[in-house]
């Protein structure tokens, strides 16, 4: 019996040990957040948070690296995450308008279908995504055609930020010499 428990003992261990998760190695693209307004945690560190946030945007930064983006990775008139890895996630904080349609308080992803003059938007219901492997557009809540600039400035890394407005804020999304921007108001 004894025998018999040391053993079993023995093989729960050998499972403990090789069931253990290992760190994981540093992503090519890494997450960042941003948000609206900009800096929102350090101002509530530092008690000048006048409000709650607007939204905040969750993304992955996938690089240039030499590559033609956009008609070259990124296809034109096929759907793109807007990112790399996880699906791009906006959660806002208080029911908005983007370009005019109301998002109410809660999370999203978001897609991209990029165009060489415009951009079209989605704003998806489906959290937890991975990419757009799984993206379903039954679960849209909204589609916007958003205008796109050339840049002179070209951003190594796709970056986006909350730009602010007299009636909210623009959503930038900027990466190689592309720019758009979604207008957001409350």
């Amino acid at each position: 019996m004894k025998q018999t428990l040391a053993i079993l003992g023995l093989m729960i261990c050998s499972f403990i040990a090789t069931a253990q998760q290992k760190a994981t190695e540093l992503d090519k693209s890494p997450m960042d957040m941003t948000y609206f307004p900009a800096n929102y945690p350090i101002l509530k560190m530092n008690g000048k948070a006048k409000s709650e946030p607007f939204a905040r945007v969750i993304y992955s930064r996938p690089l240039k690296n030499n590559r033609p983006i956009f008609g070259g990775i990124v296809k034109y008139g096929e759907l793109w995450r807007l990112g790399a890895n996880e699906s791009t996630e906006l959660e806002v904080f208080k029911n908005i308008k983007i370009s005019g349609k109301v998002v109410a308080k809660g999370r999203y992803t978001l897609y991209c279908i990029p165009y060489e003059t415009k951009w079209t938007i989605i704003v998806n219901k489906d959290t937890f995504s991975w990419g757009s492997f799984t993206y379903n557009s039954k679960k849209d809540l909204l589609r916007v055609d958003v205008p796109v600039t050339n840049t002179d400035d070209v951003a190594e890394a796709l970056t986006i930020y909350f730009e602010d407005t007299a009636k909210g804020a623009n959503l930038i999304i900027q990466w190689d010499n592309v720019k758009a921007s979604v207008p957001i108001t409350q």
